[in-house]
């Protein structure tokens, strides 16, 4: 018996061979066992007569000038805080955690007390919460809550004594954005206030409040070890300026605006001496909107105006520097 295929049998065959090959690779080409998070500028198509076209694609979004750099959600592992100012939290188990130190000087067990963050006050935030006065007021729980509480951080902390002999603190204090009813940022504080603690929390809030630091800096030091800033000498906002060395420059910003009709929003332009500063726009109507400098004290804020509105009066603050202009 022959072993040859009839031709038509072996042109069947090559021609659903080809069918299968160009499924396979339509399905591969297609993408559809894997995901990819980068879409390419533009995408090249061959056309049937065999050429060669880009078809170009839109951007997604605006483009800024300077891209912000991703920030973390907290202040380096501190994590933003649910609890309710109104129930009693539960605290750790009793003589399970274990002070480091002892008297004016100590410090929390990290494992039961790392502190945690109150997810209103942030750097965008902080001149409408921490930097005004009387705000920490407006937000602490109330003592039928924290009565309840202290004592049971007492015998979570192994602690006997009178509920007198301890503050029941804010580890990441109230005035630099600590969460407010949270078990991790609450712990029996030995010795009545004010203490070195309250200092170290007054000074770097001036800080903060100043421009001269970041509100996630504070955070992380007085939660790394507030007893080593307490300790320093002399204090950083006390601190005379080195003989010979030219005094700081007054903070200072100016700011120009142009309408943009194709985003249906204005560009206010600044420029300030205040690097790596979150820059708050706002108008006379009371509408703001945020971006930062760059390290020369640039930015350009994308102010939401609502369509033109020549005449405006806008105000920028950015770190110390105030400053303003007309749309």
């Amino acid at each position: 018996m022959s072993n040859v295929l009839p031709e038509s049998i072996a042109s069947s065959r090559r021609a659903l061979f080809t069918v299968c090959a160009a499924l396979v690779l339509a399905g591969c080409a297609s993408g559809t066992g894997t995901t990819s998070s980068a879409v390419a500028p533009s995408a090249s198509a061959t056309a049937p007569g065999g050429t060669s076209t880009t078809v170009a694609r839109r951007p997604s979004s605006r483009p800024r000038a300077h891209p912000r750099t991703a920030r973390s959600r907290g202040s380096g592992s501190l994590a933003y805080s649910t609890a309710s100012n109104d129930m009693v939290q539960a605290q750790p188990p009793p003589s399970s955690c274990h002070s480091i130190g002892s008297g004016l000087y100590s410090r929390p067990d990290p494992a039961c007390t790392p502190g945690a963050l109150n997810p209103v006050v942030k750097q965008g935030t902080i001149d409408r919460t921490i930097c005004v006065e009387g705000w920490t007021k407006t937000v602490r729980p109330p003592e039928s809550i924290t009565e309840k509480e202290k004592r049971a951080s007492l015998a979570s902390y192994g602690d006997s004594g009178p509920l007198s002999g301890y503050e029941y603190d804010h580890f990441v204090p109230l005035e630099l954005g600590g969460a407010t009813n949270d078990p991790r940022n609450l712990w029996p504080e030995p010795g009545n206030s004010p203490n070195p603690k309250d200092a170290v929390e007054d000074e770097l809030r001036q800080e903060v409040c100043d421009g001269r630091l970041s509100l996630a800096r504070a955070q992380r030091e007085i939660a790394t070890n507030w007893v080593s800033l307490a300790r320093r000498s002399p204090p950083r906002t006390k601190s005379p300026s080195p003989v010979g060395r030219a005094p700081v420059p007054a903070a200072e910003c100016t700011l120009t605006a142009s309408y943009s009709s194709r985003y249906d929003d204005y560009d206010v332009y600044v420029h300030s001496n205040q690097p790596d500063r979150t820059v708050t726009v706002t108008g006379t109507d009371g509408h703001s909107d945020s971006w930062h400098t760059d390290g020369a004290g640039y930015a350009d804020v994308y102010f939401k105006s609502g369509g033109p509105a020549p005449g405006r009066h806008v105000t920028a603050r950015v770190g110390q520097a105030i400053c303003s202009t007309t749309l």
